[in-house]
């Protein structure tokens, strides 16, 4: 066997190793969003001349009845719903498009439509990709079940902030920052992204309870799909302590658990962000394709139910990146749109082209970034 089918085309290779998983996971995510532009943009009686998975060439494709090319194009980084009078793909007007649309065209163009639909058709991507989240979770918890640790204190480590802060082994935990605590995991989420913050722990200790108070340090861990940092305070949970619970849900509970477990990333999501801006979190922690590569070919080695919990994951990620309000991205646009709707006018095109010159540089600058985090570390 040649070095070049080791290195690239074995299973374990960078082709099927890391390569294919990548796309699967970026197209699922991809699709899941533009159809969410789609099919509400086609609900509220606006034309879609494209639906476009990745950029650039066109690969193949075909026409549908109504007029919709559908195409899988040569750059797999993304795609596009392109409406009826855009100039591109992110739904800038042309003005010499318009003037060139019939009046039955003219009807259904996206920028002559009130500014609810356009608002409602920019926020179905986004609200698409949570949805992919809250579906794939439903589907696990009602197949599997959810494991949970009962949220006791099996082992404290020397020198962490909690043997310093005084937690003891037996400890169960009761609340953090007055929010009531009801397994480990709950305790891992509150803790993992507040390295750095001050935080107020109420442990049940024998029959009395007690109040601790304990800063996360942040620590780099490495879990089935690769290195990252984590904030903790240096307590374990063993099966030891405690058998794992197996929690059943029926399908109703599944979902409004997977609804709950989405808001929860949501919410970590957003804490990260605000943090990082502030600079209180490492931006190593962001990275681009090559990371998500890596991360894909991690999780297809671990089996396919990890690799559709990535793509739930990242699902999430796509969805809040897009509802910052930078042009192009979908937030952008939603911004435009309100502003439009309190004028009671749309903004000016000179004042968009503006902002949309900026925004697109930040997007760009960004991409370079995590490109650079991608290839060059920190």
């Amino acid at each position: 066997m040649s070095p070049f089918f080791d290195t690239f085309l074995s299973s374990g290779g960078l082709l099927l190793g890391k390569i294919v998983p990548f796309l699967f996971v970026l197209t699922v995510v991809v699709f899941v969003h533009e159809m969410g532009h789609y099919l509400v943009g086609r609900w509220c009686g606006i034309g879609v001349k494209a639906f476009s998975i990745g950029f650039g060439p066109e690969l193949i494709g075909f026409n549908d009845r109504h007029g919709t090319r559908w195409k899988l194009c040569a750059v797999p980084l993304g795609g596009y719903v392109k409406f009826v009078g855009d100039m591109n793909a992110t739904s800038t007007p042309d003005a010499q498009e318009m003037d060139r649309l019939t009046p039955e065209e003219k009807k259904v163009a996206f920028h002559t439509q009130p500014v609810w639909k356009r608002a409602l058709t920019v926020f179905a991507g986004p609200a698409f990709n949570f949805l992919l989240t809250i579906v794939v979770f439903a589907a696990f918890f009602s197949i599997y079940g959810r494991y949970v640790l009962e949220p006791t204190i099996a082992q404290v480590q020397e020198n962490s902030p909690a043997a310093r802060a005084g937690f003891l082994a037996g400890d169960r935990f009761v609340s953090i920052d007055g929010v009531p605590i009801e397994t480990f995991d709950d305790v891992q989420r509150y803790v993992s992204g507040r390295a750095g913050d001050p935080m107020v722990f109420v442990v049940r200790r024998a029959d009395r309870e007690v109040s601790l108070n304990v800063t996360p340090e942040l620590r780099t861990i490495e879990d089935r799909l690769g290195n990252v940092q984590v904030g903790a305070i240096g307590v374990m949970q063993t099966t030891d302590q405690g058998t794992p619970r197996l929690v059943e849900y029926s399908v109703p509970a599944a979902v409004g658990e997977a609804v709950v477990q989405t808001g929860h990333i949501i919410q970590g999501t957003g804490r990260f962000l605000k943090r990082l801006v502030g600079g209180r979190e490492d931006r190593c922690q962001l990275g681009g394709p090559i990371k998500i590569a890596d991360m894909a070919g991690r999780a297809a080695k671990e089996g396919m139910d990890l690799l559709i919990q990535l793509i739930a994951f990242l699902s999430v990620g796509i969805g809040i990146l897009n509802l910052l309000p930078i042009p192009p991205l979908d937030g952008g646009h939603l911004a435009f749109y309100a502003i439009e709707a309190v004028i009671r006018r749309p903004v000016s095109e000179r004042t968009m082209e503006a902002v949309y010159r900026v925004g697109f540089l930040l997007v760009m600058s960004f991409m370079v970034f995590v490109f650079w985090n991608d290839i060059f570390g920190c």
